[in-house]
């Protein structure tokens, strides 16, 4: 026998398995493999381990543990033969999965692909150690060989001098979809869909069905999850909302810039939408009931509440290290406002005056004490014409009094005029 065996699991599936006399022990419908609840934390690849078999024998099924398992193949036959079996109960295989029942023919996400895939066949190796699951075959040469004609079509697209497409993704390059499924939760710190852009995640969950959506959202922290959220479309934002529970999505929709809150919970019917407003924290809860006041017209519907300001003794020093401190999102950064002490706006300060005035510099020294500004009450309409004049990428907004109510920035006001936030 060879130092080891690579095969294909559906090729697996169905074989009898033999004790050292030749005596048949059962016929193997499903594969166990090791899945702990933290990979190692070195660089070594992560391959799962054979750890039972899932054997029907005189018509009974049983869970079973082996010893001395070694697979042989015989030209496009497999031999699959063992020391011994010995029956276990289901609840001996809790930190494994079934791979027929949980990985084959399901979609798992190609974490390097940043896409869902669905799995045609799934590559192992056995050696001296044991059997263990390499890769999954997403391509069309584990299609093919899953029903039978993959040896004829080589022989005939030889003729032409080509092959058979074959596509594999090692095992640490996944990450399967329907968490539900697993016999063990997998830790949200071993999840490699965690790393993903929310935009990538945002395309990969709008392509799975009702269930598998909410699995994998869930399966993600609050802070990813509420990425995510605003980078769906509108009708997967409800659904998703919807299917969580009211305490779960309250915790990602505080985590949320209060205006796209508020366009979500929006679109809710108004008892969904008073559960979670209620639920929700209070400070974050009345900002959001502030934002839904406003007609869906007016420059206040689309504005965001998450801005920087300052007053006017403060030196350009301090306020980088506030930023510092407090690491706010690109788009507060997009122009900084100053303020009396009742919150009136009196001036801007752009990043790059920040960057290159002088630390005891004041900002009363380096403003622009004639801010170009916008009511919460005006017309959405008037706001393309404003930031195209003035090449702005955010724009304050004062209510009738001029204190500072918020800010619009450039993209909220593009995706309003393409539609793609609300429909009037």
């Amino acid at each position: 026998m060879s130092l080891f065996t690579t095969f294909y699991f559906s090729r697996f599936i169905g074989c009898r398995i033999y004790d050292t006399r030749e005596v048949i022990l059962g016929k193997i419908l499903d594969v166990f493999v090791h899945l702990p609840g933290h990979r190692p934390l070195n660089d070594e690849p992560f391959r799962p381990k054979v750890s039972g078999l899932l054997v029907k024998s005189n018509r009974k099924t049983r869970h079973v543990k082996f010893t001395g398992l070694q697979v042989v193949k015989f030209g496009n036959n497999y031999k699959v033969q063992c020391d011994s079996l010995t029956d276990m109960p289901k609840e001996a295989f809790t930190e494994d999965i079934l791979l027929k029942e949980t990985i084959l023919d399901k979609q798992i996400v190609d974490i390097n692909g940043r896409k869902l895939v669905r799995v045609n066949d799934i590559r192992m190796v056995a050696i001296s150690d044991g059997a263990f699951a390499i890769a999954v075959d997403v391509g069309v040469e584990g299609l093919l060989q899953r029903i039978g004609v993959l040896k004829p079509i080589r022989t005939l697209v030889g003729l032409f001098n080509a092959r058979v497409p074959s596509k594999f993704i090692l095992w640490d390059d996944i990450e399967a979809v329907d968490y539900s499924r697993f016999s063990i939760k997998l830790s949200k710190s071993q999840s490699k869909i965690q790393t993903l852009h929310p935009s990538d995640l945002a395309d990969i969950i709008e392509d799975l069905g009702k269930a598998s959506k909410t699995s994998v959202f869930s399966s993600l922290d609050e802070e990813k999850a509420a990425d995510v959220l605003e980078e769906l479309e509108e009708n997967e934002q409800i659904h998703i909302i919807e299917s969580l529970s009211v305490e779960k999505a309250a915790d990602v929709l505080e985590k949320m810039p209060a205006n796209e809150a508020a366009d979500i919970i929006d679109r809710l019917e108004d008892d969904k939408a008073e559960q979670l407003l209620q639920e929700m924290n209070n400070t974050v809860s009345d900002e959001v009931r502030e934002l839904l006041e406003y007609p869906d017209t007016s420059v206040g519907s689309i504005m965001t509440t998450n801005m920087l300001s300052f007053n006017q003794n403060q030196t350009t020093a301090e306020v980088l290290l506030h930023i510092r401190q407090h690491k706010p999102e690109i788009e507060q950064l997009y122009n900084i406002f100053v303020v009396d002490k009742d919150e009136h706006l009196i001036a801007m300060v752009s990043l790059r005056d920040l960057l290159i005035s002088n630390p005891e510099d004041c900002l009363e020294d380096i403003m622009d004490k004639r801010p170009v500004f916008v009511h919460d009450y005006d017309k959405l309409d008037s706001l393309a014409e404003i930031v195209s004049k003035y090449n702005l990428l955010a724009l304050p907004v004062t209510d009738a009094d001029n204190k500072l109510e918020g800010m619009v920035v450039i993209d909220d006001i593009v995706e309003d005029l393409v539609g793609e936030r609300r429909t009037r």
